[in-house]
């Protein structure tokens, strides 16, 4: 029995509550997630950008709002390091190998204090991009643990 995916809601709520700034979402679809987030951003007002290198980093909740000259991820995560508001960024298909400029910026990220609540989630990261700050990160999954139930099995408890 493979485990369920879980609803967008759930993911953005663990993604929240991670312990760390930089999440690293292990995810089947990236595609069907990014538009669960999009209608959570557009119906809770909930704020989540999303970065690709063609575009840019865009609002989620609002599609013509993007961050001008946001290409280039150094901008980008400068552009996240210097915000001041609650927001959770998703990063995608990132330009390997990574500059040490980049790699410092995430880790800057990935402890950014604890009472600001802000979010740096890796999608379809590389599994270098993903060993390089495994110290770091936090590793989340889009499926939900499969539990075992218990179950009376001749007058015996089993799992």
């Amino acid at each position: 029995m493979a485990p369920a995916p879980l609803a967008g809601s759930d993911i953005y709520e663990r993604i929240l509550t991670a312990p760390g700034g930089l999440v690293v979402l292990e995810q089947d679809d990236s595609a069907a997630l990014i538009e669960q987030f999009r209608v959570l951003a557009r119906h809770n007002g909930q704020t989540v950008y999303l970065w690709h290198p063609e575009n840019g980093m865009e609002n989620l909740r609002e599609a013509h709002a993007r961050v001008p000259g946001s290409q280039r991820l150094s901008i980008a995560l400068r552009y996240i390091q210097q915000s001041i508001h609650f927001g959770v960024y998703l990063l995608s298909r990132f330009p390997l190998p990574l500059s040490a400029t980049d790699s410092a910026l995430l880790r800057q990220l990935a402890r950014a204090p604890a009472g600001h609540v802000r979010r740096v989630v890796l999608l379809d990261a590389a599994p270098a991009l993903v060993a390089s700050v495994d110290d770091v990160a936090v590793r989340l999954s889009t499926t939900a643990p499969v539990t075992l139930r218990p179950r009376l099995r001749d007058g015996r408890w089993l799992l």
